[in-house]
Protein backbone atom coordinates (compact mmCIF):
# COMPACT_ATOMS: atom_id res chain seq x y z
CA UNK A 1 0.00 0.00 0.00
CA UNK A 2 1.23 3.64 -0.62
CA UNK A 3 2.41 5.53 1.74
CA UNK A 4 -0.52 8.13 2.91
CA UNK A 5 0.54 11.25 4.42
CA UNK A 6 -2.71 13.24 5.07
CA UNK A 7 -6.07 12.07 5.96
CA UNK A 8 -7.79 13.49 2.69
CA UNK A 9 -6.14 11.03 0.32
CA UNK A 10 -7.84 7.96 1.52
CA UNK A 11 -10.40 7.24 -1.03
CA UNK A 12 -12.71 6.22 1.68
CA UNK A 13 -12.56 9.52 3.11
CA UNK A 14 -13.27 11.24 -0.57
CA UNK A 15 -15.95 9.48 -0.61
CA UNK A 16 -17.64 9.40 2.51
CA UNK A 17 -17.18 13.42 1.90
CA UNK A 18 -19.16 12.71 -1.14
CA UNK A 19 -21.55 11.44 0.80
CA UNK A 20 -21.62 14.21 2.91
CA UNK A 21 -22.39 16.77 0.36
CA UNK A 22 -25.08 14.37 -1.07
CA UNK A 23 -26.91 14.20 1.95
CA UNK A 24 -26.63 17.85 3.10
CA UNK A 25 -27.97 18.89 -0.57
CA UNK A 26 -31.29 16.65 -0.48
CA UNK A 27 -31.77 17.41 3.17
CA UNK A 28 -32.05 21.11 2.12
CA UNK A 29 -35.15 20.88 0.55
CA UNK A 30 -38.63 22.35 2.11
CA UNK A 31 -39.84 18.80 3.99
CA UNK A 32 -36.94 17.78 5.19
CA UNK A 33 -35.91 21.13 6.57
CA UNK A 34 -39.01 21.02 8.45
CA UNK A 35 -38.10 17.45 9.98
CA UNK A 36 -35.74 18.71 12.34
CA UNK A 37 -35.08 15.20 14.02
CA UNK A 38 -34.46 13.01 10.93
CA UNK A 39 -32.51 16.00 9.23
CA UNK A 40 -29.69 16.13 12.43
CA UNK A 41 -29.39 12.59 12.82
CA UNK A 42 -28.65 11.75 8.86
CA UNK A 43 -26.66 14.70 8.69
CA UNK A 44 -24.45 14.02 11.94
CA UNK A 45 -24.69 9.95 10.91
CA UNK A 46 -22.60 11.29 7.47
CA UNK A 47 -20.27 13.79 8.84
CA UNK A 48 -19.78 10.60 11.94
CA UNK A 49 -18.48 8.42 8.83
CA UNK A 50 -15.82 10.91 7.21
CA UNK A 51 -14.61 12.38 10.87
CA UNK A 52 -13.89 9.24 12.16
CA UNK A 53 -11.91 8.01 8.94
CA UNK A 54 -9.85 11.15 9.09
CA UNK A 55 -9.88 10.97 13.22
CA UNK A 56 -8.57 7.05 13.11
CA UNK A 57 -6.14 8.11 10.48
CA UNK A 58 -4.61 10.32 13.58
CA UNK A 59 -4.10 7.66 15.44
CA UNK A 60 -0.61 5.75 16.29
CA UNK A 61 -0.88 2.21 15.52
CA UNK A 62 -3.35 0.44 12.90
CA UNK A 63 -5.21 -1.86 15.66
CA UNK A 64 -6.97 1.74 16.84
CA UNK A 65 -7.10 3.46 12.91
CA UNK A 66 -9.11 -0.04 12.36
CA UNK A 67 -11.62 0.48 15.57
CA UNK A 68 -12.59 4.20 13.89
CA UNK A 69 -13.20 2.68 10.65
CA UNK A 70 -15.37 0.29 12.66
CA UNK A 71 -17.07 3.38 13.47
CA UNK A 72 -17.04 4.97 10.24
CA UNK A 73 -18.89 1.99 8.66
CA UNK A 74 -21.56 1.85 11.44
CA UNK A 75 -22.41 5.60 10.56
CA UNK A 76 -22.47 5.00 6.71
CA UNK A 77 -24.80 1.54 7.59
CA UNK A 78 -26.78 4.51 9.55
CA UNK A 79 -27.09 6.78 6.97
CA UNK A 80 -28.57 3.57 4.65
CA UNK A 81 -31.23 2.79 6.88
CA UNK A 82 -32.31 6.89 7.71
CA UNK A 83 -32.30 7.19 3.79
CA UNK A 84 -35.29 4.88 3.88
CA UNK A 85 -37.35 6.94 6.69
CA UNK A 86 -36.70 9.61 4.26
CA UNK A 87 -38.04 7.72 1.26
CA UNK A 88 -40.58 6.35 3.24
CA UNK A 89 -42.23 9.84 4.03
CA UNK A 90 -41.70 10.93 1.01
CA UNK A 91 -38.61 13.12 1.52
CA UNK A 92 -37.00 12.22 -1.27
CA UNK A 93 -37.21 10.06 -4.38
CA UNK A 94 -36.60 6.51 -4.97
CA UNK A 95 -33.82 7.79 -7.87
CA UNK A 96 -32.19 9.88 -4.59
CA UNK A 97 -32.19 6.80 -2.41
CA UNK A 98 -30.78 4.36 -5.01
CA UNK A 99 -28.09 6.95 -5.68
CA UNK A 100 -27.22 7.81 -2.21
CA UNK A 101 -27.03 3.94 -0.88
CA UNK A 102 -24.82 3.40 -3.91
CA UNK A 103 -22.36 6.03 -2.33
CA UNK A 104 -22.49 4.65 0.76
CA UNK A 105 -22.56 1.37 -0.01
CA UNK A 106 -19.09 2.84 -1.91
CA UNK A 107 -18.20 4.19 1.68
CA UNK A 108 -18.98 0.77 3.48
CA UNK A 109 -16.78 -1.01 0.92
CA UNK A 110 -13.81 1.21 0.96
CA UNK A 111 -13.36 1.59 4.78
CA UNK A 112 -13.90 -2.28 4.76
CA UNK A 113 -10.78 -2.84 2.32
CA UNK A 114 -9.00 -0.71 4.19
CA UNK A 115 -10.20 -2.29 7.70
CA UNK A 116 -9.04 -5.18 6.49
CA UNK A 117 -5.60 -4.44 5.26
CA UNK A 118 -5.02 -2.65 8.75
CA UNK A 119 -6.42 -6.05 10.19
CA UNK A 120 -4.27 -7.85 8.09
CA UNK A 121 -0.70 -9.15 8.72
CA UNK A 122 0.79 -6.29 6.26
CA UNK A 123 -0.81 -3.90 8.20
CA UNK A 124 -0.55 -4.59 12.04
CA UNK A 125 1.85 -1.88 13.97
Amino acid sequence: MATIRRFEEIQAWQKARELVGEIYRISGSENFQRDYGLRNQICRAAVSSMSNIAEGFARRTSRDFAHFLDVARGSAVEVQSLLYVAFDVKYISSGQLKTMYTVADEVIALVGGLTSYLRGPRGRS
